[in-house]
């Protein structure tokens, strides 16, 4: 896995163009892990998203190592689990 930040304001270089330019030109390797999109697993994926929409605002939040250690002992998506309790106190502030 690659990971790297983005710095508001970059730019990518002519070199980094080119490689993306070959890279479209590379055809697509489907295998058992990673199969061609059938009209059925399409049909799923519109289905899936419609019985949940995303229209959540993403957000950075800083928090301790000690809250996503408690967050990720829960199980589950960790951070669907903080940005529930986030929304839980929001909501709960709001109402006092």
């Amino acid at each position: 896995m690659v990971s790297f930040k983005l710095e508001q304001g970059t730019k990518i270089s002519n070199e980094e163009k080119k490689m993306l330019e070959e890279a479209k030109k590379i055809p697509l390797v489907y295998d058992e892990d990673s199969p061609e999109l059938t009209d059925e697993m399409e049909k799923a994926f519109i289905e899936a998203r419609r019985n949940k929409p995303y229209n959540a605002e993403p957000l950075t939040v800083y928090v301790s190592p000690m809250t996503i250690k408690k967050a990720k002992a829960i199980g589950g998506d960790y951070i669907d689990i903080l940005g529930r309790l986030l929304d839980k106190a929001v909501n709960e502030y709001v109402t006092m």
